[in-house]
């Protein structure tokens, strides 16, 4: 009989030059991608290779996003971009993007990621690229060092976590609330750095980008990648966007009982989640703070702002205007999908309603651009709400859907989205 492998058993196998692998082995696999950005790459890579005197293993399997610190609002800002961008022309870089959005987005859009691929990046929600079928996770400077001059990096082989959703979401509930009910139940470091695969009919159900929601916030369930088995979905979307599709995607699937856990959740009863200051884990079911007054209704991240999640807040406001008092921000997270939303009228409906929009970058979830202020009580659609991270330590920072975001903008307190969704 042969040894039953899992999703991610079977990319790193191929990465690794093998047909199969083992849980806890240690193993060198070949990095098909390189992704890093204006923050973790070139300030960082620059000095250390230029120490070494080394190159850059493989220019075209490495991709530069300018996108923490755009657009450039001070002068070490300017000074940290430039590094990138003068970086970038010395060695010729064929995959740049300068200020098109955050990288977990830009770089599926533009056809980076498929199904079977090895990847690294240079940020933690790098694990966005497992909703396309890839095993991609994040890693620092030092490492990324390695890869960029070798093409390799070094892998222990994780156990597969598999998190199996049956039912279907109802209206007004999505990914986001998905993750953080799993986070609340498994706390920020639940996963032991293993690989978490998002099963079942609830998942199968899901958009592409709903899909990279679950992957990138896998990060916050301390998992070294997220990963959803492809499917003709990940075909279709991945066409679209350009990506050039392997053969044998038929047997990208995890094989029966390879998990080494499963754990099983309804889709049916999932309600609206929130997550309380100051933590992701910290997730509750939203009618514990109902009611509760807000400053700031903030869309942004490679979380919370890609095209579904503003058709999402579109939905919700169409027609209405943000409640007086409150500031409402959007920082779509690609310049591709706010033109998108822009041409099918979903960026001039949350327009009307009252809703500022901002470049298209990390911004105030990275801690670099739109800062909130002190004492303010702020619902985001981002990943992450820890002290201090969007804004002074006395601004407080609920964590909800686009659709819980742009219910509470509308009302001014922190609303179920199901009450307010004509």
């Amino acid at each position: 009989m042969s040894q039953l492998q899992s999703l991610a058993q079977k990319i790193i196998a191929r990465a690794a030059g093998r047909n199969t692998v083992d849980v806890g082995e240690i193993v060198i696999c070949k990095v098909d991608l390189a992704m890093f950005h204006d923050s973790s790459g070139p300030r960082r890579l620059k000095p250390m290779l230029e120490e070494l005197g080394a190159q850059i293993w493989d220019k075209s399997r490495v991709v530069l996003v300018m996108d923490h610190y755009v657009p450039e609002r001070n002068p070490e800002s300017r000074k940290i971009v430039n590094i990138a961008r003068d970086w970038a022309r010395e060695q010729s870089l064929p995959n740049v993007y300068d200020s098109q959005g955050i990288c977990h987005v830009v770089v599926p859009e533009n056809g980076h990621i498929s199904p079977g691929m090895f990847c690294v990046g240079g940020d933690s929600h790098s694990t966005t690229g497992g909703a396309f079928g890839a095993y991609m996770f994040g890693i620092g400077s030092t490492e990324m060092l390695g890869v960029v001059v070798t093409g390799e990096i070094w892998l222990r082989v994780p156990r597969t976590i598999t998190m199996n959703w049956s039912g279907r979401l109802a209206r007004g509930v999505c990914a986001k609330d998905m993750m953080l009910f799993m986070i609340a139940r498994f706390g920020i470091n639940g996963a032991n750095y293993e690989a978490v695969e998002f099963a079942g009919s609830a998942v199968r159900e899901l958009s592409m980008q709903e899909r990279m929601t679950l992957c990138n916030m896998s990060a916050e369930l301390g998992a070294q990648t997220g990963l959803v088995a492809p499917d003709a979905a990940t075909i279709e979307w991945l066409g679209l966007n350009g990506a050039v599709l392997p053969n044998g995607i038929e047997n990208l699937q995890s094989d029966l009982y390879s998990s080494s856990q499963q754990y099983d959740f309804d889709a049916d009863v999932l309600g609206p989640q929130l997550a309380a200051p100051h933590s992701p884990a910290h997730g509750v079911p939203l009618v514990e703070f109902a009611n509760t007054s807000i400053d700031v209704a903030y869309i942004g991240a490679c979380t919370g702002a890609k095209l579904e999640d503003l058709r999402f807040a579109a939905q919700v406001l169409r027609g209405r205007k943000v409640a007086p008092g409150v500031q409402m921000l959007i920082a779509p997270a690609s310049l591709k999908d706010q033109a998108v939303a822009a041409s099918e009228g979903t960026l001039q409906t949350l327009i009307d309603a009252g809703a500022k929009i901002l470049p298209s970058s990390c911004g105030a979830c990275a801690g670099y651009g739109q800062n909130f202020e002190e004492n303010q009580t702020v619902i985001s659609s981002t990943a992450r709400n820890f002290q201090g991270r969007m804004g002074p330590l006395s601004t407080e920072v609920f964590l909800g859907s686009p659709y819980t975001v742009a219910a509470s903008a509308l009302r001014g307190c922190i609303t179920d989205p199901r009450e307010v969704m004509i």
